[in-house]
């Protein structure tokens, strides 16, 4: 094993230096390497001030750096990208993502998934924070974004503040604050300004429903003749 790490760093280490010339002026980056390994960046191979693009495996004890990554990411503390990535993604305690940049694949940890752009794909974790996301979430806590385009299932609540399309489902409950296309779920309560589509809860709240429905023990959609009505509501 310890012959096998000494000849990804060399390894890591020649791609590295290579690629330096060509990438020079790229904004963020002095190259790109197939394997990163380190304690914490910019503790690791290669050395350099976390400015090496990294395309295959980036492995880190404590956290990993790089401003794109696209591959295989894994660190017992955090993985964090300043640019794009892709692949799997595995930190123990966060996966963050900068920069307005979108994450493609799949983010898994114990802690947080946040980032500051659009994540396309899957995330798992405690609790989950970015502008968009395309594809399927699960987090122990909650999550918060902007817009969620897929499926959403969390411990505590589910909270989009522009439009959610598809299934939402929360122990605790779902909040769009704008508009809600599809189906929120939840066993304590459910509320949207504006629904298209279905609330499934104990207490379900909408103040505009163009078209939908509601089926709880209390209904409210306030745009409606009959504002709150038990079991079932609905636009008419």
């Amino acid at each position: 094993m310890k012959h096998m790490a000494k000849c990804l760093a060399v390894v890591a280490a020649v791609f590295a230096m290579s690629s330096a010339a060509m990438a020079e002026e790229e904004e963020g980056a002095v190259g790109w390497t197939p394997v990163a390994i380190g304690l914490a960046s910019p503790v690791q191979l290669p050395w350099g001030m976390a400015r090496w693009d990294v395309f295959g495996v980036d492995l880190g004890l404590l956290y990993t750096d790089a401003p794109k990554m696209y591959g295989l990411d894994l660190a017992l503390g955090g993985c964090t990208t300043r640019d794009d990535a892709g692949g799997l993604i595995v930190g123990g305690l966060f996966n963050y993502s900068s920069e307005d940049k979108d994450v493609y694949g799949l983010r898994a940890t114990l802690g947080a998934n946040i980032s500051r752009g659009t994540v396309y794909g899957v995330e798992a974790g405690t609790f989950a924070y970015r502008h968009d996301i395309w594809g399927l979430d699960f987090e122990l806590a909650g999550n918060f974004q902007d817009n969620v385009t897929g499926g959403q299932f969390s411990g505590l609540a589910n909270i989009t503040t522009e439009q959610s399309y598809g299934l939402t489902f929360a122990f605790g409950g779902n909040i769009a604050t704008k508009k809600a296309y599809g189906c929120q779920a939840a066993v304590v309560f459910n509320m949207a300004e504006e629904l298209h589509g279905a609330q499934i809860a104990f207490v379900n709240y909408a103040r505009e429903c163009p078209w939908g429905f509601q089926i709880g023990l209390i209904n409210i959609i306030m745009d409606n003749k009959i504002k709150v009505l038990p079991i079932v509501n609905g636009y008419f």
